[in-house]
């Protein structure tokens, strides 16, 4: 009940390839690996959105003007 074999493998994947055929494998290949690059993509993007200061909030010494309304009771 070890690991299997090379030919454990080989019977496999002849297996796969005769249910799936090789284009159908090639296309989730493809697939596949344009999900991981726009994954990466998206990843290296997000980078610099978080290191940028929101545009509302008020720079180290600047006064923000405002109106202060009462609370409403519920």
């Amino acid at each position: 009940m070890g690991s299997f074999s090379i030919w454990h493998w080989l019977v496999v994947l002849v297996i796969v390839l005769v249910v799936f055929g090789t284009k159908k494998l090639r296309n989730i290949g493809s697939d596949l690996g344009g999900a991981v690059k726009g994954f990466k993509d998206g990843m290296k993007g997000g980078e610099g959105e978080a290191d940028k200061k929101p545009d509302h909030l008020a720079a180290p010494g600047q006064t923000i003007e405002g109106e202060v309304k009462e609370k409403q009771k519920s």
